[in-house]
């Protein structure tokens, strides 16, 4: 299998951290043109949690993300990371300002930029393309499941055929696809959840992100959790489930993520995915072998 620090390592020739960006964007799903909530796991901000601060510039943000990992990093390189909310919702003006303060910053070596299949028109690919040029860009598609019941639960608001669109449009362009995938969604099993990540591995993407169903405050998959309606994944059954996954998951696929952060100051469930540390561990020595 291929884990993204030992590409990004062979691909740039050094080490590469990400650091993540705060455009101050928002999203379809809560500003009213498909909904106001966002989708039910979603938080208040947007996904956005260990992002920058919005209020400062793109290079402000940069900057603060770079001494955040001084003491580890003395010749790496950086990916600008936008991933608060959607980094594809706004007219092409902004997101060209926001992109190019990016991109033409030195220390930066490509853009990821994560965004909703719905949320690619032309105009945007067009500048995405051209960005491409200049750097690598990367984008990350949001999609969770292939299965609609799931997808309608999660009011993710589009069909799996714009997904289907997206990945393909992106790909004309020669622009690289990450998928979204999150395991231990409400009623689904381990069949429905390889399934998902046979497909996208199947239909183009470059890479895929594994994440593990966080329930967090203030969201309305937290309402239906303490209600009792679904249980989240043991830490044994997300071991088993990504053991599983991973034997579909070609040599040519990166793999981004195999667990995920869920902010502590808001994390309601699974309390024992607070432990990253134990985690990437029980996946080093039981997943990766």
């Amino acid at each position: 299998m291929t884990l993204l620090n030992e590409y990004l390592r062979e691909r740039f020739g050094c080490k590469v951290y990400k650091i993540a960006i705060n455009a101050g964007l928002t999203c379809p799903n809560r500003d009213g043109k498909l909904g106001f909530s966002g989708c039910i796991f979603c938080s208040a901000g947007g996904s956005g949690e260990f992002a920058g601060d919005a209020s400062g510039s793109i290079t402000d943000q940069i900057e603060d993300g770079k001494k955040l990992v001084s003491s580890k990093i003395k010749e790496g390189k950086f990916i600008a990371y936008f991933q608060a909310y959607t980094n594809t919702y706004a007219p092409v003006s902004t997101l060209r300002k926001v992109f190019s303060e990016a991109v033409n910053n030195e220390d930066i070596v490509a853009l990821s930029i994560a965004t909703r299949p719905d949320c690619l028109p032309d105009d945007v690919l067009d500048l995405l393309e051209e960005l491409n040029r200049i750097k690598p860009v990367w984008v990350e598609l949001g999609l969770q499941t292939i299965h609609k019941k799931t997808a309608d639960y999660i009011r993710r608001g589009y069909d799996l055929d714009v997904y289907d669109n997206a990945v393909s449009e992106l790909k004309k362009r020669g622009i690289e696809v990450i998928t979204h995938v999150i395991l231990g969604l409400p009623g689904e099993d381990m069949n429905m959840m390889k399934e998902t990540v046979k497909y996208v591995c199947d239909h183009g993407t470059d890479g895929i992100k594994l994440q593990l169903l966080h329930v967090l405050k203030g969201t309305d998959l937290e309402k239906d959790y303490r209600e009792g309606k679904f249980e989240v994944l043991t830490e044994d059954e997300y071991i088993n489930i990504l053991k599983e996954c991973v034997k579909v998951i070609p040599e040519t696929t990166v793999i981004h993520r195999l667990t995920g952060d869920g902010d502590k100051k808001i994390l309601v469930a699974p309390l024992w995915s607070g432990d990253k540390k134990h985690m990437i561990n029980r996946i080093r020595k039981e997943v990766l072998t």
